[in-house]
């Protein structure tokens, strides 16, 4: 009888381990995922401003001596990240395969010009900036006409202002969460223990001497919480760069230490002051009201 009423009381401990882990481990993800958005906010939204093009047409007139020092005049720019010189046979020929009509033997001629696609740099594609680039390419008497998508370029602006408020706003209302629901798990598990604490207390242990072992405890399940955090954590980034290479969020090393390094401080943070207001409720209750 002793035996099974002390396999229930093994059983319940240890589902009451599993959920203190299962609590801070999905809080910590979240948080983590969080993290590593907001450290990498700068690098996806210019990653995807870098994929916004700006097309530089240039007259008839321009011979290659023109075109081979505006393609100079690129190489040397800080604002450039990437460009490309495009033939206007290669155009005609692109044009040909898309439409899937030959235009040019209707017409007799190729009214398409030499042009230079440009992907700008994520810093400079904002309003001002790219209309600085735009007038001071026109300077250029050979340059025919710059085309760019300026409603897409304010859009996304807009539109990362917008989204960094709220990750933050999300950010701290699961902060404040995580910390309600792994203190909610960790008081389920100490309340099992009170009537041990009590008679601790009353042999004469001091709090410090009774917390210690309870501290310790939680420190450990929430490093276990904070380990599969970040064995999750990893398989989300090695996923994100599966479907955006471009972002290399493996090779961050620097971002990774800080994000994983963080879900280990917060999972021992928390679980430590948990435990430890947890105990100490405990501590100060009547015998009496331990019932």
């Amino acid at each position: 009888m002793a035996s099974s009423f002390e396999n229930y009381n093994k059983r319940r401990l240890i589902s009451s381990y599993f959920s203190v882990i299962l609590s801070i481990f999905l809080v910590l993800f979240l948080l983590g995922t969080l993290g590593l958005f907001v450290i990498n906010s700068k690098k996806i939204t210019n990653d995807f401003k870098e994929n916004i093009p700006m097309t530089v047409f240039f007259k008839n007139e321009a011979n290659d001596s023109v075109l081979n020092a505006f393609d100079t005049e690129l190489k040397n720019a800080k604002f450039i990240k990437e460009y490309a010189f495009v033939h206007k046979d290669s155009a005609a020929k692109n044009n040909v395969d898309i439409v899937g009509k030959d235009f040019m033997s209707f017409l007799g001629f190729n009214p398409l010009q030499n042009s230079f696609d440009i992907n700008l740099k994520g810093d400079y594609v904002v309003a001002d900036s790219i209309k600085e680039i735009e007038q001071d390419i026109k300077k250029n008497e050979m340059v025919s006409e710059i085309i760019y998508d300026k409603q897409l370029v304010d859009l996304v602006n807009d539109n990362v202002k917008k989204i960094s408020f709220w990750i933050l706003v999300i950010s701290a209302f699961l902060g404040v969460v995580a910390m309600l629901l792994i203190n909610s798990s960790l008081r389920l598990s100490i309340y099992s223990h009170r009537f041990t604490i009590k008679t601790m207390q009353m042999v004469g242990a001091t709090k410090s001497f009774i917390r210690k072992p309870f501290i310790m405890r939680s420190i450990k399940l929430g490093l276990a919480g904070s380990f599969l955090a970040i064995l999750a954590l990893l398989g989300l980034i090695f996923y994100v760069d599966g479907l955006l290479p471009s972002l290399q969020l493996s090779k961050d090393y620097v971002s990774l230490a800080i994000v994983f390094g963080g879900v280990l401080l917060v999972g021992i943070i928390i679980t430590w002051i948990s435990t430890f207001f947890a105990t100490q409720r405990f501590l100060n209750l009547r015998t009496d009201d331990l019932y």
